[in-house]
């Protein structure tokens, strides 16, 4: 989170990491990376998610207080404040962000031992003493042993994403500059108790009755082809499949694998509407499981961790040219005959990242309480991504999209008939 980005090519990105010599030059830096503000927590999010940018190549990682108050840090017995933790999504996934910002918390009890502690075990040049950074998502996964293996790999990663079928995306618009708003519903600890316990009778997650929750809510909307299925996309937490220890004991990298849920987009009217919803939350489950423990899971995250790294090379080139003016387009796709593919559009993703409050342990920092959470990022033009998750013993579901980039009537009529399914079946 201290690094800077040097960039030589496409093909060469470097972390650069200069370490401070002494713990006090690590409050100096920590200090060029604070920021206190008298603004709204709406105003705080909607600042950071369309205003300038915060974060550079310069700057992986932010911290801003926030309060309503004309003075952030007021004196009394108890008071408000937003914390907003900003780090380059390509540091870390979600799951790193929350365990930081559950240390940043219990860090405040004892803040200037800790902060020797660190700066000795991590900064002070000793013999022998190698500076590392967290390894890269490929290198924490045992090596295929053999080019066969790896052929086998790649034949079976291009299969699976055959069978990936989705004909279902929210109308898009794209003449307007991008920004995104994140509506957010929270429901009381009873509430939130109640659908936790009729998920379990039903023998499903919370996290697979949501996936049946927006597929009940984007079928109830009635656009879309009526006979291609709806697929959905969300990560998975790789960390249990790493097989190499690390050189560097970090917690704060990117581990997460995709996966997709594919399920019909139709209504039956012949049975009741809760049995086709409790069914396709049971297909989730099924679906999601039978990803996990596949063989080939391994195989298939490597694989696409290098697929997605082209594409981002590629596209930050094209940015770049376009910026310059120097842009040229591709030439043409070939024109040979070949066989039709089928349609793999994907509606939205959902980012459903459990329980929160197992990771926070509200116990250790007694004089913080935590009481709301808001989480997302800031996206490009048309980005979609609906989240949920348990914290402070309350259920959450948000929708972070650019408002701009979509038909905003049929987004506003999804969002709502999610909420109604909520009500209907939880």
């Amino acid at each position: 989170m201290s690094c800077s980005v040097v960039m030589h090519s496409y093909e060469d990105v470097r972390f650069v990491y200069t370490p401070p010599l002494t713990p006090q030059d690590a409050v100096d830096d920590a200090d060029n990376n604070l920021e206190y503000k008298s603004v709204t927590k709406d105003e705080l999010i909607d600042g950071y998610l369309n205003g300038e940018r915060t974060l550079s190549n310069q700057r992986l990682s932010y911290l801003i207080i926030a309060s309503e108050l004309s003075g952030v840090l007021e004196s009394g017995p108890s008071h408000n404040y937003d914390l907003l933790i900003c780090a380059a999504h390509f540091l870390g996934d979600g799951m790193a962000l929350h365990q930081f910002a559950k240390r940043i918390l219990w860090s405040l009890q004892e803040l200037e031992v800790m902060l020797n502690e660190e700066w000795n075990r991590h900064c002070r040049l000793s013999p022998g003493k190698a500076l590392t950074l967290p390894n890269c998502l490929e290198d924490n996964f045992a090596p295929e042993p053999s080019k066969l293996r790896r052929a086998i790999g790649k034949v079976d990663h291009q299969l699976s994403q055959g069978k990936d079928i989705g004909g279902q995306t929210f109308p898009r618009k794209s003449q307007q500059p991008r920004h995104t708003i994140v509506p957010t519903v929270s429901y009381d600890i009873d509430r939130t108790k109640s659908v936790l316990k009729r998920c379990k009778a039903n023998g499903v997650s919370i996290s697979a009755a949501t996936f049946a929750i927006c597929n009940i809510a984007w079928a109830r909307v009635g656009k879309g082809p009526p006979d291609l299925p709806t697929l959905m996309y969300s990560a998975v937490n790789l960390r249990p499949y790493f097989e190499l220890n690390p050189p560097h004991g970090s917690y704060w990298f990117l581990a997460v694998g995709y996966f997709n849920i594919i399920l019909p987009n139709f209504i039956p009217r012949s049975i009741e509407p809760s049995a086709t919803f409790w069914h396709r939350a049971r297909s989730a489950k099924v679906q999601s499981a039978k990803v996990a423990k596949t063989p080939m899971f391994v195989s298939r995250c490597r694989l696409t961790a290098e697929e997605r790294g082209q594409r981002a090379r590629m596209w930050a080139k094209e940015d770049d040219e376009r910026e310059r003016g120097t842009y040229t387009p591709p030439p043409p796709a070939s024109t040979q005959p070949t066989k039709p593919r089928v349609p793999s559009s994907a509606l939205m993703g959902l980012s459903l990242l459990g329980n929160l409050d197992g990771m926070y342990k509200h116990a250790t920092f007694p004089a913080v309480k935590l009481h709301t959470l808001t989480t997302g990022s800031r996206q490009r033009s048309g980005g979609m991504l609906l989240f949920g998750y348990t914290f402070a013993g309350k259920l959450w579901i948000s929708l972070g999209y650019d408002e701009n980039g979509f038909d905003k009537e049929i987004v506003e009529k999804f969002w709502q008939n999610v909420l109604d399914a909520m009500d209907e079946f939880l």
